[in-house]
C-alpha cells in the first residue's frame, strides 16, 4: 500500500459504501508487475537464464478487457512500462475480487434456474457463492449492459497475469476455472450458462495446456528474457498451494491468510451446501475440496489489537497462558458476513452453553477466537468427507 499509495486502497482493495462491493484497481496489479521487474533489472538479474515462467493469482477476481485490447497488448512498446500501455484497455477499471458479496440476487436466480442449491453443487462442485465470477458477470450484464458489450474478453486473475506475459489472451486454467461457478456440458449446464451469460466468446471456452506459449517479445526487448522462455499455465492461489505443497490423498492443509482456506486431496467428491469441490490441479482423475473463511487473519488482527496491544508476542503469551478447551468458553467471531457458515457478529458461549454478551477476559478471548476458528474448520471439513483419525498418543 505504501509503494502503490496512489491507488489509496485498504489491504489492496476498495470496500465500497454498501460494504458488500469490494474491488481492486486492475492497473495497480499491472504497475506492481512493472515495479518488480524493474527492480530485478536494476539489481542485475539475468533474465536470459529464465527457461520457463508460471504463477498463481487470487481466485474469483475477474478482469474485463475492452474491445481492441488484444491488439494493444500484442503490440506493446518496449519503451513504455506496461501499465502505461494498458491504461485504456479495461472496460471495468476496478475488478470484483474474492471479498465481494454484492451478488445475492444473481446467486438466488442461478440456484433457482437449475433446481436448487444442492443440485447446483452436484453439477459444479459448489452452490452459488457471491464472489464467484459467473455471478459477478451476471451482475455486470444486468446492471451495466453497455460495459458488458464493450468487453471482448474476461480473464480470471490467473489468466490475466498469464496474458500479460504472453502478450495475448491466455486460456483459463481448468482447476481455477471451476471457481467461476458453471460447468461445460450437459443440459443442466446449458441452463447455468444461459442464466449467468456465459464466459464463452468473452472468457474463452478452451482450457489451457501445460505450456501456454512463448513469452511476449515485449519482455525480450525490455528486460532481456530469452525468446525461448515458455509461459506455463497460471492457476489459482489455492490449487497452486495444493500442488506446491505436494499434497496427496488423505493430506490436509490450512492456509492462514487474509481469508483462511482449508484444502485437501480427495478421490470421491461429495458436494455440499458449504465448501467447494474443484478439479485437482495435479491429477485429472482426482478432486480438491476447499473451504474458505473470510474472517481469517483480519479477525485475528482485530482481536490482537483489542486484547494484546497490537503485539503478536503478547497475543502468543496470552494464548499459552490459558488451557486447551478454554475451561468451556467458546467464541465465534465474524466482523463481516462469513462464507462458511453464513453468519455475522460475535457469539460467545460459556461452559454451560449460555450465550455471553459481554467480552471475555483478554486471554480467554484470544483462546476462544483461535479454538473457535479451528473447530469450525474441522467441522466443515468433515462435512466434505474428510475423516479425522483419533490420535493414538504416539509421536
Amino acid at each position: 500500500e505504501k509503494i502503490l499509495s496512489f491507488y489509496r486502497t485498504q489491504g489492496g482493495a476498495y470496500v465500497h459504501s454498501d460494504r458488500l462491493t469490494v474491488t481492486s484497481p486492475v492497473l495497480m496489479w499491472v504497475k506492481a508487475l512493472d515495479m518488480i521487474l524493474e527492480k530485478m533489472k536494476s539489481s542485475g538479474f539475468n533474465f536470459s537464464q529464465v527457461r520457463a515462467l508460471s504463477g498463481a493469482g487470487q481466485q474469483h477476481g475477474s478482469v474485463y478487457w475492452k474491445k481492441g485490447s488484444a491488439e494493444v497488448l500484442k503490440n506493446a512498446s518496449c519503451e513504455l512500462p506496461l501499465h502505461h500501455t494498458l491504461k485504456d484497455c479495461f472496460s471495468i477499471s476496478n475488478s470484483p475480487i474474492w471479498m465481494d458479496s454484492s451478488t445475492a440476487s444473481q446467486c438466488s436466480s442461478l440456484e433457482k434456474a437449475v433446481g436448487g442449491a444442492q443440485h447446483l453443487a452436484n453439477i459444479t462442485g459448489s452452490r452459488a457463492y457471491e464472489r464467484f465470477t459467473g455471478n459477478q458477470i451476471a451482475k455486470i450484464y444486468s446492471q451495466n449492459p453497455e460495459v458488458y458489450m464493450q468487453t471482448e474478453r474476461i480473464s480470471l486473475v490467473s489468466s490475466f497475469a498469464a496474458s500479460l506475459f504472453l502478450g495475448a489472451y491466455a486460456a483459463i486454467d481448468y482447476s481455477d476455472g471451476k471457481c467461476v461457478a458453471f460447468p461445460t456440458s450437459n443440459s443442466s449446464s446449458k441452463k447455468i450458462l444461459l442464466s449467468i451469460h456465459t464466459l464463452r466468446g468473452r472468457g474463452g471456452g478452451g482450457l489451457c495446456h501445460l505450456f501456454s506459449g512463448p513469452i511476449s517479445s515485449y519482455y525480450v526487448k525490455r528486460y532481456g528474457f530469452s525468446p525461448d522462455c515458455k509461459i506455463v499455465a497460471f492457476t489459482g492461489d489455492n490449487p497452486a498451494s495444493l500442488a506446491g505443497m505436494r499434497l496427496q490423498e488423505g493430506d490436509i492443509a490450512i492456509s492462514l491468510g487474509t481469508s483462511d482456506t482449508l484444502f485437501l486431496w480427495i478421490q470421491e467428491p461429495t458436494p455440499a451446501l458449504e465448501g467447494h469441490i474443484l478439479c485437482n490441479p495435479v491429477d485429472s482423475q482426482a478432486y480438491m475440496a476447499l473451504l474458505c473463511f473470510k474472517n481469517g487473519s483480519l479477525m485475528r488482527e482485530r482481536i490482537r489489537g483489542d486484547c494484546a496491544a497490537g503485539s503478536w508476542d503478547e497475543f502468543s503469551k496470552a494464548l499459552t497462558s490459558t488451557v486447551a478447551g478454554n475451561n468451556g468458553n467458546l467464541g465465534f467471531y465474524f466482523d463481516v458476513m462469513e462464507i462458511t457458515p453464513e453468519a455475522v457478529g460475535i457469539h460467545r458461549f460459556n461452559r454451560d452453553n449460555q450465550k455471553v454478551v459481554s467480552d471475555f477476559p483478554k486471554e480467554v478471548e484470544i483462546r476462544a477466537l483461535i479454538e473457535g476458528q479451528f473447530m469450525a474448520k474441522r467441522i466443515h471439513a468433515e462435512k466434505l468427507g474428510y475423516k479425522v483419525s483419533k490420535c493414538d498418543g504416539k509421536a
